[in-house]
Parts: structure tokens; C-alpha cells; sequence
């Protein structure tokens, strides 16, 4: 289609094992200001931010912030770094479900230890902590008690590049499914793969097993969460690949929404 492809790698292993992925390829860490480098001498037109996890999708939203996309006129490609801030953001993303009446877990964002402790006062204990813009549950914790929350919320804190955490009210026990969904330009939707935690909500999903497709889960289920998947990320505006998470109680068919990724999910791979 003559278009020519430039690729920022730091991994020399699998870029050796991947000849003719792209035209150019620079062995550079995927952060701002390398970033910024390529632009400048390659020009690029477009830029595709959803391919490169987590660090791609922060770095992405820090050239859009500094001004460095508008400056070289380069246009993101996919998901919108508006919607990408959306799912990141934990106050943003609450606010965005609420808009199209989908259950997240009752949460308060907080910036400071003292908003973390009014916050978890009024959720009520065990609460858990989680840092905004972070991979893997990086920083995150649980807290039983108001000494366990002052060194859980101050982890977090320092874990998160905006220093914001969210406190949630911790639902555990539930069970934890996983939706891959895809979604073109033109609004079609389509869960491409459904998975399940070994493990109930409680235990981290990097920590865990996960089977894929669904077991436990009755079609009547099933149906329910994805058109869930559907509703949100048709209001997210993702464009391309994400994963979307769920806490689900199949004695009640309660739900929460946990969190939707803007990127592939390592489970699925």
C-alpha cells in the first residue's frame, strides 16, 4: 500500500525475529523525548499509539500534552488520546460510565494521603489502592485498616506519574472476566475473545491463571457483559484493540466494570 512504517523497539531480541515489520527501526526506549527525536528527523504523518502496552499509551499522552503531535503535525492513528486519558484516568473513566448508566466500583480519585484517608472512611474498610497511569497493578494494595492505608496510599502515590490513586471500596470473591474487543472506525463492535480468572477478584490477574474462552459463565451471562463491552466502548471512543475487565457475581448477576485498557491485554497473547 506504500506506506512506509517506522518502529521504535527497545527490545533487540524481538525485532530480530520480526524482519520486514518496518521500514525503519530505531532501538530507542519508548519515552517522550526519543520520541520526539524520530519525529523530527523521520516526519511522519500518523503515529499508532495502542500498540506499544502501557509505556506507549503514557508516552503518547505526554508528546499530545507538551504540544510535540501538533508542532510536527502528526495525527494519532486509532484510539484518540482524549479517550486513552479517559480510561486512565480513574476519575474521568468513573465519571464517563456514569455518563451511560454502567456500575463501576464506588471509588474516590485522590491526590493527597488525607483524601485517601476520608476517602476510605466513608467507602468503608478493606479498601484497595490504585495508582493512576500504571502497568500490572504497579503500586496497588490492599488496606484492612487505617494503619495499613497510610503505606499503601503512599506506595501508590509515588507510583503513579500524575500522583493520583483511586480508592475503591474491595470487592473480593467475585469473579474476574476479561473481554478483547475490537472496534473500527465506524462504530462496529466485536469481542474477539472472552476470558476468565482462575482466580476470583482478590488475586492480581498478572498473578493468576486465565482461561480462555469462558467456563463458569451461562450464555445468558455471557450476553449480558458483552453488550456492556459494546455500550462502552462505543461511548469510550476506542478505535482498534482494548480489553475491558469485569468483577461478576453469578448469584446476583451484579457487575462492575474494574477497568478498560486502551491496548491488547498481555492475558489474551
Amino acid at each position: 500500500e506504500s506506506i512506509e512504517t517506522v518502529l521504535i523497539n527497545p527490545n533487540i531480541a524481538t525485532v530480530q525475529t520480526s524482519e520486514g515489520v518496518a521500514d525503519q527501526i530505531y532501538f530507542l526506549p519508548v519515552q517522550p523525548y526519543f520520541v520526539e527525536r524520530v519525529i523530527e528527523k523521520e516526519r511522519p504523518d500518523g503515529i499508532l499509539l495502542s500498540f506499544g502496552g502501557q509505556t506507549a499509551l503514557n508516552c503518547g499522552v505526554e508528546l499530545e500534552k507538551s504540544g510535540v503531535l501538533k508542532k510536527f503535525g502528526v495525527s494519532v492513528l486509532g484510539t484518540p488520546v482524549e479517550a486513552i486519558m479517559n480510561t486512565e484516568d480513574r476519575e474521568l473513566f468513573v465519571e464517563q460510565l456514569d455518563q451511560i448508566d454502567v456500575k463501576t466500583i464506588k471509588s474516590e480519585a485522590c491526590e493527597d494521603m488525607e483524601q485517601a484517608r476520608k476517602a476510605a472512611e466513608q467507602l468503608g474498610y478493606p479498601v484497595i489502592i490504585r495508582p493512576a497511569f500504571t502497568l500490572g497493578g504497579a503500586g496497588g494494595g490492599v488496606a484492612y485498616s487505617p494503619e495499613e492505608l497510610t503505606v499503601a496510599a503512599q506506595t501508590g502515590l509515588d507510583a503513579s506519574p500524575i500522583t493520583q490513586i483511586l480508592v475503591e471500596r474491595y470487592i473480593y470473591g467475585w469473579k474476574e472476566i476479561e473481554f478483547e474487543t475490537m472496534r473500527d472506525g465506524a462504530g462496529n463492535v466485536i469481542a474477539v475473545c472472552s476470558m476468565e480468572n482462575f482466580d476470583p477478584l482478590g488475586i492480581h490477574t498478572g498473578e493468576s491463571i486465565v482461561v480462555a474462552p469462558t467456563c463458569s459463565l451461562d450464555d445468558k451471562e455471557l450476553k449480558l457483559l458483552q453488550e456492556l463491552s459494546t455500550k462502552c466502548i462505543r461511548h469510550l471512543g476506542i478505535v482498534g484493540e482494548c480489553n475491558i475487565q469485569y468483577a461478576f457475581n453469578s448469584d446476583t448477576d451484579d457487575y462492575r466494570v474494574i477497568e478498560v485498557n486502551a491496548r491488547l491485554s498481555r492475558s489474551s497473547a
